[in-house]
């Protein structure tokens, strides 16, 4: 299985689309019926948070006596497991055409119901990648202290299946975000609060099950690039739809209630984009852009008859005109001069010589980005 590990390659940049359709939009609907009306292949990542099937019998009361708002919608309530299942084959099913080969799906939910959604992914030849447990920070108690807190929820991260080649995972960006180290499975966030949460006219929560945007833009950030297109089966108040356009990509959210799909339509707007520099898929030298040591000449970067020396300045080569450097009476590239200097058989040219100037010694490599931040510019 070939994985992109390191987010978008130089030479593959993604296109903005040029589609008639808005780049963020939410469809009111069933989610199934909505899936089958989009194009097959045509999602580069699906997040869906889908209903838990709490099976909440009766009021959920504190030790004072007082109600919590717990989650009794109709949406969540099923018959019976055999009528969630079907359920789940039913959307993972729908998701699972609109995906592209290269797309993933993740899919949160709890105890309740995230072990028969791995299952029927398995069924349905989804190729399960990961699981992650997010660990909150700040979770409801268990009033009756008859059980552990549920103080995690769990995700489920998979391939369109086993054969998948070239999904993304932008495994050198997350840990260079995480202090260099590997970004591991189990995450640590905090739960949907203060400001961020949705509110009705009433005051209380709009939504019941409103997930935070730090646990959609990790889960984002991880798995697509800019431009590509985001689609979430359960849309809810458009939390996904939020971050999706904040970070540069396109969303199709589904919502089946009026009044959930009309605020989330209402928050997507009024997001802005960050700006596209602080979105560049992260790259590591192996994979940036190819710069040819004669670049720097031909945009004036470096001048020919420059000199160029080593950190120590024990070592001294005369820039050509061509391109190529001279060292003694031995000609040829920076890197071969570089490795004759110190007598090796190899040598990175870019991070061993220097050029003088007015702020003293520069590394030719700093200068070499340059040019790469234009061609990405660009």
């Amino acid at each position: 299985m070939v994985v992109m590990r390191r987010g978008a390659s130089s030479r593959a940049p993604r296109r903005f689309s040029e589609s008639s359709e808005p780049r963020h939009r939410v469809l009111l609907g069933d989610c199934v019926a909505e899936l089958n009306k989009l194009p097959a292949a045509s999602v580069d990542l699906v997040f869906a948070d889908p209903p838990y099937n709490l099976q909440l019998r009766g009021d959920l009361r504190r030790p004072d006596d007082s109600q919590v708002d717990a989650v009794d919608d109709d949406w969540d309530q099923f018959e019976s497991f055999r009528a969630y299942d079907d359920f789940t084959r039913d959307w993972l099913t729908a998701c699972r055409r609109v995906l592209k080969p290269t797309g993933t799906l993740w899919v949160i939910g709890s105890y309740h119901n995230i072990f028969r959604v791995g299952t029927t992914l398995q069924d349905l030849g989804y190729w399960i990648l990961n699981d992650v447990v997010w660990r909150k920070t700040n979770p409801m108690p268990n009033f009756r202290g008859r059980r552990f807190t549920n103080a995690h929820e769990t995700l489920i991260w998979a391939a369109r299946d086993a054969k998948a080649k070239g999904y993304t995972f932008n495994y050198e960006a997350l840990k260079a975000g995480n202090e260099d180290v590997q970004m591991r499975s189990d995450w640590t966030l905090p739960l949907c609060t203060g400001e961020e949460r949705l509110k009705g006219s009433d005051g209380k929560k709009l939504h019941p099950t409103q997930k935070p945007e730090a646990l959609l833009a990790r889960v984002i950030l991880a798995a697509s690039r800019p431009d590509d297109l985001i689609l979430d089966p359960f849309n809810g108040t458009g939390t996904t739809g939020a971050v999706a356009k904040r970070l540069g990509r396109r969303y199709i959210g589904i919502e089946r209630d009026p009044t959930y799909a009309r605020e989330a339509e209402q928050r997507i707007l009024s997001i802005e984009p960050l700006d596209a520099p602080t979105l560049v898929p992260f790259m590591t030298p192996r994979e940036a852009p190819r710069v040819a040591f004669a670049s720097l000449i031909e945009r004036g970067l470096i001048s020919a008859g420059a000199k160029l020396t080593d950190a120590k300045k024990r070592h001294k080569a005369l820039v050509r005109a061509d391109g190529a450097i001279t060292f003694g009476e031995q000609v040829g590239s920076i890197h071969r001069m570089g490795a004759a200097a110190q007598g090796l058989d190899a040598c990175n040219g870019w991070t061993f010589w220097h050029v003088e100037t007015a702020k003293g010694l520069m590394l030719i490599d700093e200068l070499r980005a340059k040019v790469r931040a234009e061609m990405a510019t660009a």
